[in-house]
C-alpha cells in the first residue's frame, strides 16, 4: 500500500451519483468533482520550527470533505487515489 509522507493524506474519493435529481443521466464532463471520501492512509506528521511534530487530526477509516481542487491524483494497484495536504482537509462527517 502506500504511505504518505508528512502531513499527507491518502483518500479514496466517494463515486458521484451519475444522475440528477430529476433523473437525468449526466456526462461525466458535466458532473461536479466529488469532495468526500474514505481516508486510507496517513502521514506521521510535520515538523514545527520548534523541532515538535503536528499530529494529523484524522485517522484511517475517518469519512472527510476535502477543498474542491486538493490535491494529486494517483491510480495505484488498479484503483484510484487522491493524496492531499493535511491542510485541504476541511471537515470530518460524522
Amino acid at each position: 500500500m502506500l504511505k504518505p509522507l508528512g502531513d499527507r493524506v491518502i483518500i479514496e474519493v466517494a463515486k458521484e451519483e451519475e444522475k440528477s435529481v430529476g433523473g437525468i443521466v449526466l456526462a461525466s464532463a458535466a458532473q461536479e468533482k466529488p469532495q468526500t471520501g474514505t481516508v486510507i492512509a496517513v502521514g506521521e506528521g510535520r515538523f514545527l520550527e520548534n523541532g515538535e511534530k503536528a499530529a494529523i487530526p484524522v485517522v484511517v477509516g475517518d469519512q472527510v470533505m476535502f477543498e474542491k481542487y486538493a490535491g494529486s491524483e494517483v491510480k495505484y494497484e488498479g484503483k484510484e487515489y487522491l493524496i492531499v495536504n493535511g491542510k485541504d482537509i476541511i471537515a470530518i462527517v460524522e
